[in-house]
This record gives C-alpha cells, structure tokens and sequence, in this order.
C-alpha cells in the first residue's frame, strides 16, 4: 500500500473542507488559502485526498467542480456518494444531502454501481432572503 503522506497544503486543505457546510470549488480553497500554495499544488492535493477516500467531487449544474469531505465509509478503493446534491441557483452553493436516497429502477441486466444526482433550486438560506 502506498504510504501517505500528510503537507500542511494538504492538512489546511482538508480542514477547510471538513469544516464547511458546503462543497468547495478550486477557486474557494485558493481564496481561503491565500499564499500557502500555488493552484497546481491545490488541484495536485484535491486529487490526493479523493484518491484516498477523504473528499468526494461534485460537478454543479453550471460544470464547475466542487469537493466535500467524504462520510467514514470511503476508502482509496471504493467511495459511498450515492446521495443528492443540492445546487442553489442563487448562491452557487452545492450541499451533500445524506439523508435522501433516490430510488433506481433500472431495466433488465443494467447493474447501478455509483450515480450522482444534483438537484438545483433554492437554498434555505437565500430563500429566507
């Protein structure tokens, strides 16, 4: 197995993360992170920590790609997102919401594995704007 290995890049990235309510962009981390590192650096790290079962990506409904932190179940070889995505067509914002499941329904002999469900409206706290 290959060895870990733990930056402070890394550490703070994982921490901003970890510590939001919602699913970060690049260009959020790059803000918050000020001169720590370079952006090659945070995509290279963004890239580590979802290869590790840490963050899980979400592409919103305008393509931008956004990371959130991973439930404990994730591992370097399998992650567990099969939950929706909330979009917010005013803030951007994109929320892991674990608590609703989809049910799938597929035809005969199609075999779901993972899926990935965005769902765009409004936020709570926009619509109380």
């Amino acid at each position: 197995m290959k060895q870990v290995r733990n930056t402070h890049a890394k550490t703070e990235i994982l921490n901003l993360i970890n510590d939001s309510d919602i699913a970060l962009t690049h260009s959020d981390i790059q803000k918050k992170l000020g001169d720590l590192c370079n952006r090659v650096t945070i995509y290279r790290v963004l890239e580590r920590l979802e290869n590790e079962g840490a963050i899980h990506k979400i592409v919103n409904i305008d393509g931008v790609v956004n990371f959130a932190k991973c439930s404990g179940k994730c591992t370097h070889e399998q992650h567990f997102h099969n939950h929706v995505h909330f979009n917010c067509k005013e803030c951007h914002s994109v929320t892991c919401i674990e608590n609703a499941i989809p049910e799938i329904s597929l035809p005969e002999h199609f075999i779901a594995q993972e899926y990935n469900f965005i769902i765009s409206g409004i936020c709570p706290k926009c619509a109380n704007a």
